[in-house]
């Protein structure tokens, strides 16, 4: 086999190149094996999940070879002698043919479990004590899939062993080191980058959910994704152990996720316009606040203040959740957090509900709005899995001259632009803006310095601010034919700082606002609540406002017809688990 020779440290960028080539054939293999599953996949569908999957191949590949390329790159002229050489070279094959064949074991466990396969199936299988007699029994049944999977190992081999390194042609020791040192620099820096996603501040490192972003629908995840990475970034998150502690009657009976049909609902084509605003603490707002902190309390919600005036605001609602990541799921999708954000668990490209997926089925129009650039947080993935149409951040705003140089569009920007798109939507809509401006570093635009009452927490300022974008937004939608068929939801993501001492303990640690208000509805009236609320109850309570006659899966309570004794918050902070009900607080 005729060999071609290549600078040292391209040998590594080769290598990288072969095995994102296989791990793209395996990705249609994956498709092949399973298309009686797959059945909505359309070949249009097929650029943009073959984009993303580069990505997660990319970080999985990292993780597999980090510690090969580290070893071969710090090896330095050792890696040209032959006891050393062999080793680098166990080390690289050993991990890929693992990875690869990972890959292949879910051409066929795929089926049984219907997603990639995640570290928790090691649960799985140390209950197994069968394991060797089964192992077998696959290999026999599932023949052509190892079949392939030696193919695929021998053309790996062959294409590996095609190219050889040279040694740099450097004489002083001390300056060939320096070579492999910046080399390794660099390649620490991509490395990061591949596994971030792109080298943008606000990205997070990507995981099973953000394959949701490159997908026409949820299920496509699984061709997006790769198993090594599900793998990988599913270890030490433990799935949720299930525990019996009632029978299936008596559960049914206590309580069920399940809110059945109301066959004497009667639907009403209202639009929904939500706001989650960024550490919008309840603390912060004033007429929330005149029990606790006393009727001089005037907060730094002015805007809000009149919003409270003439809605339903619950003055004892709280979050599931501490985090920008768990509140999508919880105020869109009726889903709390509870030990680990939803988006991060192996759970996260199970198919759901949410108030944009059910609204879509009675013909509303579904947008989500987030200021910041496209893929920050995963926003875009979860808002695809939790089925809006769109998704509009700072790439559709189109203008950089309004990025406040840290997170995104500034609010009283972005605010408009969303009620601009809004516009050009048609009746019925169901849309969420998620805010970014009251956010460290709690910065406002330098012609608002000074504007806004200023505290003794820097947040504060911002909350003023964000307010005042807010109203920027309801004076332009006042003016819009749909502005009084709409009920807007104004809520947060999470509370902040706290200031008060009223606030300084672990259940005001998740106090935040809630507010409806529907302008064109005489029906509703101002109205202030003192029972528990909490996010998971938004949607419930809106799609029971709008009728839906349907049933649906929510983890929260119909906030409108619900009984005080029989409305609950929920949320977890550094491993306790909090249930606030009626005056009680429960650990």
């Amino acid at each position: 086999m005729k060999k071609f020779e290549v600078n040292e440290y391209l040998l590594i960028p080769y290598r990288f190149a072969v095995l994102l080539l296989l791990y793209a054939v395996e990705r249609v293999s994956f498709y092949l094996f399973n298309t009686d599953i797959f059945t909505n996949t359309q070949l249009a569908d097929w650029p943009l999940m073959m984009q993303g999957g580069v990505k997660f191949d990319t970080c999985a590949l990292i993780y597999l070879n980090a510690l090969w390329m580290v070893a071969y790159i710090l090896c330095f002229k050792a890696k040209f002698k032959s006891a050393v050489n062999k080793t680098l070279n166990g080390i690289f094959y050993t991990f890929n043919i693992v990875g690869l064949g990972s890959n292949v074991c879910d051409f066929i466990y795929y089926r049984f479990i219907l997603k990639r396969t995640t570290y928790n199936v090691l649960d799985i299988l140390a209950g197994e004590d069968n394991l060797g007699k089964l192992w077998w029994r696959f290999m026999f049944d599932y023949w052509y899939a190892l079949l392939y999977f030696i193919i695929l190992v021998a053309v790996f081999i062959y294409l590996t062993k095609l190219v050889k390194p040279r040694q740099t042609p450097v004489k002083n020791k001390w300056l060939y080191g320096a070579i492999g040192v910046v080399v390794l620099a660099i390649v620490a820096v991509c490395a990061v980058g591949g596994i971030r996603g792109d080298f943008r501040h606000s990205t997070r490192p990507i995981t099973i959910s953000n394959a949701a972003a490159y997908t026409a629908s949820p299920e496509e995840s699984a061709i997006v994704l790769n198993t090594p990475f599900s793998f990988i970034r599913t270890i030490g998150k433990k799935g949720f152990e299930h525990y019996d502690y009632f029978n299936e009657d008596e559960i049914e009976k206590i309580y069920t996720p399940v809110h059945q049909a109301d066959s004497s609902a009667v639907f009403s084509k209202k639009n929904v316009v939500i706001f989650i605003l960024e550490s919008f603490s309840r603390e912060f707002i004033g007429s929330l606040n005149k029990e606790r902190l006393g009727a001089d309390y005037n907060g730094y919600t002015p805007f809000i203040d009149s919003l409270v005036s003439v809605g339903v605001a619950y003055h004892r609602a709280y979050a599931n959740g501490r985090k920008s990541i768990d509140a999508m799921p919880s105020v869109l999708a009726s889903i709390p957090s509870l030990t680990l954000p939803y988006v991060v668990s192996q759970y996260s490209n199970n198919k759901i509900n949410s108030v944009a997926s059910v609204l879509k089925e009675y013909g509303y129009q579904t947008a989500f709005f987030h200021g910041a650039p496209n893929g920050s947080m995963g926003f875009n993935s979860f808002s695809n899995m939790a089925g809006f149409d769109r998704y509009l951040g700072k790439d559709e705003y189109n203008n950089d001259a309004d990025f406040d140089g840290w997170w995104g569009i500034w609010d009283h920007k972005f605010f408009p632009f969303y009620a601009n798109e809004i516009s050009k939507l048609q009746e019925p809509f169901c849309t969420a803006l998620f805010s970014l401006s009251s956010h460290h570093p709690f910065q406002v635009p330098q012609e608002f310095e000074g504007r806004f009452p200023q505290g003794p927490l820097p947040v504060e300022q911002c909350i003023g601010y964000s307010d005042y974008a807010l109203r920027t937004f309801f004076d332009m939608a006042k003016n819009q034919p749909w502005y009084n068929n709409t009920l807007f939801v104004i809520t947060a993501d999470h509370s902040s700082i706290p200031d008060h001492v009223e606030y300084k303990n672990n259940a005001e640690a998740f106090a935040i606002p809630i507010i409806f208000f529907a302008p064109g509805d005489k029906n509703i009236t101002h109205k202030d609540d003192y029972d528990i609320a909490q996010q998971a109850d938004i949607v419930p309570t809106v799609l029971s406002y709008i009728g839906v006659n349907k049933s649906y899966i929510s983890f929260g309570k119909d906030l409108r017809t619900t009984p005080k004794k029989d409305r609950f918050a929920i949320n977890y902070k550094d491993g306790v688990y909090q249930y606030f009900n009626n005056d009680t607080l429960s650990y």
